[in-house]
């Protein structure tokens, strides 16, 4: 590592206009250190229902233990069980028209049904466009077209992703900006709300936002949680781009045609002739309790009102060996980092005088498999959304040294943005907003669990554009931006003494901030105008009022 010292990031008063808070040290060494131990050999990738999840949660429970922190769960507990069935798709025929597609190269399944085989023959094939079912924005791609029994064709991101001037669909979806329509998770539910027994989304690399290595890095392998019977297709993926392209030429279809044509209102769902999809898949199931670990600093006059941060402990566990052999995806950065950064914040607070407020540090498990343990949280919360002030999430921080700036994913949401603003400036440093919308990143990490059911938030992602770095600016931002994307979910996302902290020390110094703030203050963060979650939030506004 190129810090041989820690750096003293002092917290400075806010918004509220509080006395000065006490200083409080982030340091670079020790965020390394976590995360060595964190991404080491023997947390085999920290994959939910696995030993790797035993030793993860034995040793977060003694790191907040040793800070003097109480249990956050419910009766005293440090966690909160997370009921989970894990599956792995095993190997067998799948076919297309009568084209046989290899797992992995072709086309990537898995499957969240507890059942042992997954069978699928001659289902027929049904492109429907980008797949979303939007009254609200005069949208619908279905056209009450039948999917029962068929296989659903979908496109990524959003219709107006790639919209010209003359499509209708422009600026319906906030541009390049991607909204929940886009995002693979909607997809697959509508398509199971809808009948169908499997749906396949055509991977592109700008609409998902990461390449088809990206894609297949869990191989095979999925969650969901227990619970009980909901809508879920038999199968679910994508399909490789050029085995895509082949698909619909074969059928006499255009695919690049049927893009344009999928950005207008007007589109109708088109049948992909042929002899159908075809699939006879073993399905390896079992049934994990995994676990959110959940520590907290009750406040002193109003322990009821609640500040949380964030981060997901789980990363992707054992895999294919890579071309050094290696098996381990040890989610050094994504999100090992993100922990250890929850972690400095929770040894700064405990070391300064109590605030008003509770302060609550959260980290989820299954957010690699769709944001498992923080959906299971909020469906039932611990500590009620309506009284919680404000979620901090961090998720990826970049690892190349000090930046000028701070991206923001998902601006325009909240007030809290001018918190952020705030705290940036006391380090003498700007907010950046996120340079990738298209990517849908604020749908895409915990924070959005507890955002859909009102809880203001904010989240700190470095793969939402290049940070404008000290030494080499913005060009050198994207040389390391483009370096770890090839490591993102893979097993080189490992920890290395190279890595330059200072950055992201002072990342997780602004989260301080901001939550210190809202912890010894009254106010309470509302949505902007025309946010999504405004009007969850206004429901619950008596609770909030004193």
């Amino acid at each position: 590592m190129k810090i041989l010292t820690p750096a003293l990031l002092v917290l400075t008063p806010l918004l509220s206009g509080a006395a000065p808070a006490a200083p409080s040290p982030v340091s670079p060494d020790r965020l390394s250190a976590d995360v060595r131990t964190l991404a080491s050999e023997s947390f085999q990738g920290r994959a939910p229902g696995t030993p790797g999840e035993s030793k993860t949660i034995d040793w977060l429970v003694a790191q907040f233990k040793a800070m003097g922190l109480q249990p956050g769960g419910r009766d005293g507990q440090w966690t909160q069980a997370v009921p989970l069935i894990r599956t792995r798709i095993g190997d067998g025929p799948v076919s297309a028209n009568g084209v046989a597609w290899t797992q992995g190269r072709d086309v990537y399944l898995s499957s969240v049904r507890p059942d042992a085989r997954e069978t699928v023959k001659d289902a027929p094939l049904v492109f429907v466009g980008y797949g979303v079912s939007a009254p609200e924005r005069n949208w619908d791609d279905f056209k009450g077209v039948d999917l029962k029994g068929k296989v659903a064709v979908f496109l990524v991101n959003d219709p107006d992703f790639e919209a010209a001037a003359s499509d209708d669909s422009t600026g319906r979806f906030g541009g390049r900006r991607m909204t929940y329509y886009g995002r693979w998770t909607y997809k697959f539910e509508e398509a199971a709300r809808r009948g169908a027994v499997a749906a396949l989304i055509v991977h592109d690399t700008p609409g998902a936002g990461y390449g088809w290595a990206t894609v297949t890095a869990p191989a095979g392998e999925n969650y969901d949680v227990a619970r009980p019977p909901a809508p879920r297709v038999a199968l679910q993926g994508w399909i490789e781009g050029g085995a895509a392209g082949r698909l619909f030429q074969a059928a006499g279809l255009d695919l690049a045609a049927l893009r344009k044509a999928a950005r207008r209102s007007d589109f109708r769902p088109v049948p992909i002739s042929g002899t159908g999809f075809s699939a006879d898949l073993p399905v390896a199931v079992t049934r994990a309790e995994s676990r959110n670990v959940l520590a907290k600093l009750p406040g002193t006059s109003r322990p009821g009102e609640v500040v949380m941060y964030g981060a997901h402990w789980d990363a992707y566990g054992v895999g294919a060996p890579d071309a050094q052999g290696r098996t381990i995806r040890p989610g050094a950065n994504d999100d090992a980092l993100g922990v250890a950064g929850v972690l400095e914040i929770a040894r700064a607070a405990a070391g300064r005088p109590r605030p008003a407020r509770s302060q609550v540090f959260a980290l989820w498990t299954g957010e690699e498999r769709g944001l498992l343990g923080s959906e299971t949280y909020a469906a039932d919360p611990i500590y009620p959304a309506a009284t919680t002030v404000a979620n901090l999430t961090l998720d990826i921080l970049q690892t190349a040294g000090p930046s000028r700036d701070v991206l923001l994913v998902g601006q325009g949401q909240n007030a809290l943005e001018d918190r952020l603003a705030a705290a940036a400036r006391a380090q003498g440093r700007v907010v950046t907003p996120e340079a990738l919308p298209e990517r849908g990143l604020f749908y895409r990490a915990d924070h959005f669990s507890v955002a859909r059911r009102g809880v203001p938030t904010l989240l700190l992602m470095a793969i939402s554009g290049a940070p404008d770095l000290v030494e080499g600016g913005r060009t050198a931002g994207q040389a390391w931006l483009d370096g770890y994307m090839r490591c993102y979910h893979q097993t080189c996302d490992a920890w290395s003494k190279e890595w330059d902290l200072r950055g992201a020390a002072a990342d997780v110094d602004l989260f301080g901030r901001v939550g210190f703030d809202l912890a010894r203050g009254s106010d309470w963060p509302e949505w902007r105008q025309g946010s999504e979650f405004r009007a969850v939030r206004a429901e619950s506004a008596a609770a909030r009022r004193r």
